[in-house]
């Protein structure tokens, strides 16, 4: 199936995306991962792939790689599976780090204010 007719059954974004076309640097990580696809033993994972490139739509060809997204300080690991096609890399990467609240601080309500210190 071509660019054009996946991009059809992509939701509006990602068909914009590949309606303006595919950059070069996109063009770049999907040859790099070609190359690494090629390079590894039948039945085996593919070597992993770095990208800061969190913009790239997945397509089918990356099917079964292995690509480290940056998310501003390392890169994690991802597997692409089918069920990924036509979503962005950086969906699959978080940037930050959900909250675990645990307990209030010294300050956090008004009624803190009438505990003593020490």
């Amino acid at each position: 199936m071509s660019r054009e007719e996946m991009s059809s059954l992509y939701c509006a974004r990602p068909r914009r995306a590949f309606a303006r076309g595919v950059k070069r640097k996109h063009e770049a990580v999907l040859k790099r991962l070609r190359k690494a696809k090629k390079n590894c033993l039948p039945m085996e994972k593919p070597e992993c792939v770095k990208t800061h490139s969190r913009n790239m739509v997945i397509e089918p060809e990356m099917t079964g790689s292995v690509i480290g997204v940056y998310n501003g300080k390392t890169f994690t690991t991802v597997e692409i599976k089918p069920e990924m096609i036509g979503h962005y890399l950086g969906e699959f990467a978080m940037t930050y780090r959900p909250v675990k609240h645990g307990r209030p601080g010294i300050g956090a309500t008004h009624s803190s204010r009438f505990i003593p210190l020490k």
